[in-house]
């Protein structure tokens, strides 16, 4: 092989190596990322929230519940603080409500018409249409096998009510998702891009050398990306509603709230980020490592209910979820007040503390 490429081989290898930063980016956090993801990601529908709040002196649907409880999908809504079934599914206590009809589920069962009703939370599509087969079938093996009730199948009436997306629409689900990662593309990778290049130019000494603050450094630096990640939302959000028909039923001024909460956010991790790295590739690549489990923990893709609880907590200080959240709860179910109210102030406390961190390893790095 030319002995000059062969040089450029080596130096290039020798450069980024001898970078300890570099080697632990490269060889340590891809092996933790993929024991993480391994462990906690599945497809798997399971973990969901059951509730039936007349299920009393009903023997059938009690063994429907114990046996629901029992397959391992479904775990009780113990959150539940209401009798009513809509209210149960639109403040999130339960994905999947069972309904029986007047006189209880077991009457109607021994007079052979009985009926169920079941109320899902269809804002992922897929989810619940695996939660209707999963009750189907063990509402079915109860009555037959179980209580071993001879029945004809006509005897019991199963129907299902979809609530907040009633044609099943899988783009209802995924764009709002969607609609999260491009904003954090958008924001926290521009601000942890923004201290670096001034580093790497070489005028970063020039700007702390000038008559400004460590605090107009850097919201001077910060700011800016907080305008254009706002000002990039109107857009997204038109392509959203107009383009895949995603609906809008909250309040606009409540869902601008919430993304100012999250822009904020991404803008401060991007900035702390930006402390730890001397150059702009160091920067994207710890703003990836970032990134991506943000990405997988957030529940984009992967049920959180799916993960095992030992893990769920990183999602729970996941500002990603909370923001997927609360902008699917405004504009698939026009945005109760509580969830919204938990969630945003959740963002705006990370955004605190991530500021906060920012600041002390700002003024540590000069």
């Amino acid at each position: 092989m030319n002995k000059t490429l062969l040089g450029f081989i080596k130096k290039e290898l020798v450069q980024t190596l001898r970078d300890k930063r570099m080697r632990i980016v490269l060889f340590v956090m891809p092996i933790v990322q993929l024991s993480l993801f391994g462990i906690a990601i599945s497809n798997e529908i399971k973990n969901v929230r059951l509730a039936a709040p007349f299920v009393h002196n009903d023997p059938v649907l009690e063994h429907i519940l114990d046996r629901s409880y029992a397959s391992g999908w479904f775990v009780p809504a113990n959150a539940a603080t209401s009798d009513d079934p809509y209210t149960l599914i639109e403040s999130g206590q339960a994905d999947v409500v069972i309904v029986p009809q007047p006189g209880g589920f077991t009457h109607g069962v021994n007079r052979r018409e009985g009926k169920l009703q079941l109320l899902i939370n269809a804002v992922n599509a897929t989810k619940a249409q695996a939660i209707e087969g999963y009750l189907t079938r063990i509402v079915g093996q109860t009555v037959q096998d179980d209580l071993q009730y001879s029945v004809p199948p006509a005897a019991v009436q199963l129907s299902t009510r979809v609530l907040f997306n009633p044609d099943l629409k899988t783009s209802v689900f995924m764009v709002p998702g969607t609609m999260c990662m491009v904003m954090v593309i958008t924001t926290m990778v521009m601000a942890n891009i923004a201290i670096v290049r001034e580093k790497e130019m070489g005028t970063f000494e020039m700007l702390i050398s000038a008559p400004v603050s460590r605090t107009e450094v850097i919201f001077g630096k910060t700011i800016p990306y907080v305008i254009l990640g706002m000002s990039n939302f109107p857009l997204i959000l038109g392509v959203a509603t107009l383009g895949f028909g995603v609906p809008m039923r909250g309040s606009f001024a409540v869902l601008f709230l919430a993304v100012f909460a999250f822009v904020c956010t991404a803008v401060a991790i991007g900035t702390l980020i930006s402390t730890f790295c001397e150059n702009q590739q160091q920067a994207t690549l710890a703003g990836f490592l970032v990134m991506f489990p943000m990405i997988m923990f957030s529940g984009l893709m992967f049920p959180v209910e799916n993960m095992p609880p030992a893990i769920r907590w990183v999602s729970a200080i996941d500002p990603l979820t909370h923001f997927m959240g609360v902008l699917r709860n405004i504009m698939l179910k026009g945005g109760g007040a509580h969830f919204v109210t938990v969630h945003v102030g959740i963002l705006a406390f990370i955004a605190c503390v991530v500021t906060l961190v920012s600041f002390r390893r700002f003024h540590t790095t000069l």
